[in-house]
């Protein structure tokens, strides 16, 4: 069933067996799994099907530094899918070394391991429609498919793991029909949770408080609960409802809302392949099954563990875009058009810079020179982007000659200083705003610089062609956008103590027998990899152990 609070009287009290709050991937996930289950699940979601520029105002807050990350409306989406009704698409599970204690890698470790997700990652992929469950090229692509770099065989780097690219699946659109069809699923739309309400000694969560915009209010009575609000908004409605645990809940040690990860990325350096253009594939590939696959450059685990290097990844990237020297008409086109290119696109694809208008009759020079190219484009991007139901993941630019710049996107490592707290300010419901204040480490720049090198040097030995870079821009180059895009991890940590984590290995916050979590909250380390995959396979993973508590 699917329904609108204000179908509801003023003060109703709606039971159910689970209340799950917020109907994003996670959300979206767990309560598919108890279709027909004979087990009522009460779906909450703040937005309606669309966005709304009401509720979406609810998301904002303040940052400590405006250059290092962006407003909290932004990268998400509060509606009826959440954030994946504008997500790009790629998925790739997390890697085993990510579960790991690493001596070099302070408060690392998970309470589970990559085995232990293994089962539901299949199930994932599904939901993700993202294909099989297949992240290495010699088994995902055909035999026909090019290597990445002909004759690279690097000790260090591994060029055949690959991300797989979903349609973008929008989870609400795509799951929509089977959960108003379930008899045993309430789907609440405009219901936006305001409070957790414990009983008098924290050990329970009798009710979550409930209301609309425009005045409506219930109250939400259930045996579990569980918070999929996504990495932000979790920790604030934790931190808010503080009538019982004055910290907030979960917040005995001071843990929620620390640990504040994203993931560090950026473009770096000129990399000049030697040979012919053939020896260079760095675009995408096409599964048997018809998905989009691209293979990365990825430092091997076992030199991560030698070297104490983070998780990292790297893909063969155009020229700066806003920067007309390039000389290539479709990236200039790309730079015309970016008021027509959404934010989180566009932040990435054009930066910050101030053009002049010298700089704006060059790239129109660039588009004159060759309009055919930038026409064909525009072809390709409508036709197998926009129009088409798979889309073409994103801009690729085949160059006249074999220069490339380096996209880089790696692990950040955790912080306690990191983090986001409640601000002073309040938003149209009452809640106090969130106040993000997102930091980096010297280690994270020393791991990156340290691994753009050993990327250089192994290019240079096999004799593969140059990759130049000033290792004393990597900092500037990996904080140009500031933190990375709708990654918003670490801030309900997963762990064994609860002086260092909000869960335990099932999620399950510390102290209250009946409260859980689905979320990149809980992701203890950030990996190399983007989030939502895992999100949802953890989402799968508490779905089968919330059927055995509530069998019981």
């Amino acid at each position: 069933m699917l329904i609108d609070i204000h179908e509801y009287i003023d003060g109703q009290t709606l039971t159910a067996d689970l209340c799950i709050i917020g109907a994003g991937a996670a959300g979206i996930s767990l309560a598919l799994k108890f279709l027909g289950s004979g087990i009522n699940v009460l779906l909450l979601e703040s937005g309606g099907l669309k966005a709304e520029r009401a509720t979406q105002a609810l998301y904002r807050g303040s940052v400590a530094d405006e250059r290092l990350h962006s407003p909290p409306e932004r990268y998400r989406q509060r509606c009826f899918g959440g954030t994946t009704t504008i997500w790009g698409g790629r998925c790739m599970p997390l890697d085993d070394i990510d579960f790991e204690v690493r001596d070099y890698v302070p408060h690392s470790g998970w309470p589970i391991t990559g085995a232990d997700l293994l089962p539901f990652y299949k199930e994932a992929n599904d939901l993700c429609e993202a294909g099989r469950y297949s992240y290495d090229a010699a088994t995902a692509l055909p035999a026909s498919a090019p290597p990445m770099l002909v004759g690279f065989d690097s000790p260090n780097f591994s060029t055949d793991h690959l991300e797989r690219f979903s349609c973008p699946t929008d989870f609400g659109r795509r799951y929509r029909h089977s959960l108003s069809a379930a008899s045993n699923v309430r789907v609440v739309l405009h219901a936006n949770v305001t409070a957790i309400n414990l009983d008098q000694s924290g050990a329970q969560v009798i009710s979550a408080s409930v209301a609309s915009l425009r005045g409506r209010r219930i109250t939400a009575v259930a045996r579990q609960f569980v918070v999929a609000a996504g990495g932000l908004e979790t920790a604030r409605l934790l931190l808010s409802s503080a009538d019982v645990q004055a910290q907030g809940i979960g917040n005995q040690c001071d843990v929620l809302g620390r640990y504040y990860m994203c993931h560090i990325a950026g473009t770096i350096g000129t990399i000049r392949i030697e040979g012919p253009l053939s020896r260079v594939h760095h675009g995408y590939d096409l599964s048997e099954e018809g998905i989009y696959c691209r293979r990365r450059l990825a430092v091997r685990p076992e030199v991560q563990r030698r070297l104490h290097l983070g998780n990292f990844v790297a893909r063969l990237h155009h020229p700066r875009i806003t920067d007309p020297e390039h000389r290539n008409a479709v990236l200039s086109a790309l730079f015309l058009a970016k008021f027509m290119i959404p934010y989180e696109y566009g932040k990435r694809l054009h930066g910050g810079e101030t053009a002049t208008a010298r700089v704006w009759t060059q790239h129109v020079r660039n588009v004159m020179r060759s309009p055919a190219d930038a026409v064909a484009f525009a072809w390709h991007m409508l036709f197998d982007r926009k129009l088409a139901k798979r889309k073409f993941p994103s801009v690729i630019v085949r160059p006249k000659a074999n220069l490339y710049s380096l996209e880089f996107h790696g692990e950040q490592y955790p912080n306690p200083e990191s983090r986001v707290k409640l601000d002073t300010e309040r938003d149209a419901l009452g809640m106090r705003r969130l106040h993000v204040d997102w930091r980096y480490t010297e280690a994270d720049v020393d791991t990156t610089r340290r691994t753009l090198a050993l990327l250089a040097s192994d290019l240079q030995c096999q004799r593969i062609g140059r990759f130049d870079f000033d290792p004393h821009t990597v900092e500037a180059e990996m904080t140009r956008y500031g933190a990375f895009g709708g990654h918003h991890l670490g801030t309900a940590r997963m762990g064994s103590d609860p002086r260092s984590s909000v869960v335990n290995a099932n999620c399950r916050v510390y102290g209250t027998d009946n409260l859980y979590i689905a979320s990149s909250a809980v992701f203890p380390t950030s990996s190399q990899a983007n989030p939502t995959l895992t999100v949802v396979a953890l989402a799968l993973r508490l779905a089968g152990h919330l059927q055995l508590q509530l069998c019981r």
